[in-house]
């Protein structure tokens, strides 16, 4: 995967592998993946836990250690399910679903049957039904080529329907191993736990964090019939929020608990900035509600679009976080996405939230160049 060949630690004349992210312990190239001092390596055997020295320092310290894997060693790594028989389990954010979806997806699963997984549940109103939820991720999935054999609705974090899924994977899975994939921040290795949790006891053996690409290489986990069940690393979605981040801000910028919904009035030529990472324009139609789902603690701030470039130019980092101030000068400029509803629609900002806009105006939504916008059906 690396171009440097990097013998890595063998027992019993097989690899050994990191068990918080998959990746082959090596002791030889502190910037390549599965490295670990050889005195962690040791005492790691010594206690039958062996965690690479970039899992370490997540799980203690959260602090991410950058690691020399390519987008497409991704991708190779999930072109193996091709070859596989096996049921996929393919986990999406619900709070990011447009950023949490794998394009061409279809193209890896062949013949497998998918069971879609809406996570983070728990971070919608409870207000909005379920059932059309489902609903919605489904016909979402069908625009993108897939074809799921059942939605189920869960929440890793809290745990909430997990038993649910068990069942259904029990029910749908067949004589076949199961794959578990999804692009990373969805969820997917705190999913793995809780399975962990519920069939073992063990608790948190999978590193799990904020940041993209935690899982390195394809976990596997037997299952009671000489299948497996596999955590595959996490895809780059490179147009995710998280990517321009620090842990810091992410902390500030990514629900941890349920979404309180915010509801502006706003006349045209009136913007919200959203801290200062992204920014709603109301460009013309009549005074309307716009509904805001967003981390509760992030600050919204509105002011008139006339004075918005000067306004966030004098503001960026002090009035308007994230990003922190000691990260302004190296934070992207924001670009511009202008959308015409037809509908009631959502204006994602993939990887923050949403804003929910009525049919027959035009809109603006900025955000740095690569995070994407988008026009979408309104979920709520």
């Amino acid at each position: 995967m690396n171009e440097k060949h990097i013998d890595p630690v063998l027992v019993d004349g097989e690899p050994l592998r990191c068990i918080g992210c998959g990746a082959m312990i090596q002791t030889t190239d502190k910037t390549a993946p599965g490295y670990t001092p050889q005195s962690a390596l040791d005492k790691g055997i010594e206690t039958n836990e062996v965690y690479c020295q970039r899992c370490f320092r997540l799980r203690n310290y959260n602090e991410i250690t950058p690691v020399g894997l390519t987008d497409d060693d991704f991708l190779n790594l999930l072109t193996q399910i091709q070859d596989a028989n096996a049921l996929i389990v393919y986990v999406v954010d619900i709070f990011d679903f447009n950023g949490s979806v794998i394009p061409g997806l279809h193209r890896f699963v062949g013949d497998n049957p998918v069971l879609l997984v809406g996570n983070k549940e728990d971070l919608l109103p409870s207000s909005l039904k379920r059932s059309k939820l489902q609903d919605w991720l489904r016909q979402r999935a069908n625009e993108a080529g897939l074809r799921p054999i059942d939605v189920t609705l869960l929440s890793a974090k809290t745990n909430q329907s997990v038993d649910s899924l068990l069942a259904k994977i029990d029910k749908y899975r067949g004589n076949r191993d199961v794959y578990v994939v999804g692009v990373t921040n969805v969820g997917k290795s705190t999913l793995i736990n809780q399975i962990i949790r519920q069939n073992t006891g063990v608790r948190d053996l999978i590193t799990t964090s904020r940041f993209p690409g935690t899982t390195l290489d394809k976990i596997e986990l037997p299952l009671d019939d000489d299948h497996v069940l596999v955590d595959t690393p996490g895809i780059i979605q490179n147009a995710q929020m998280a990517h321009f981040l620090t842990g810091k801000d992410l902390k500030i910028v990514t629900p941890q608990k349920p979404i309180k919904p915010k509801v502006y009035q706003l006349n045209d030529q009136q913007t919200l900035f959203l801290g200062g990472v992204a920014r709603f324009d109301y460009d013309k139609g009549p005074k309307s509600g716009f509904t805001a789902y967003f981390e509760n603690n992030l600050y919204i701030h509105r002011t008139k679009l006339a004075n918005a470039d000067d306004f966030r130019q004098r503001q960026l980092g002090q009035l308007l976080t994230p990003p922190q101030p000691e990260n302004v000068a190296d934070f992207p400029a924001l670009v511009a996405h202008t959308f015409k509803t037809t509908a009631k629609s959502d204006l994602v900002f993939e990887g923050l939230g949403w804003i929910t806009v009525p049919a027959g105006v035009n809109v603006t939504g900025w955000a740095p160049e690569g995070v994407g916008v988008l026009l979408r059906r309104a979920m709520i």
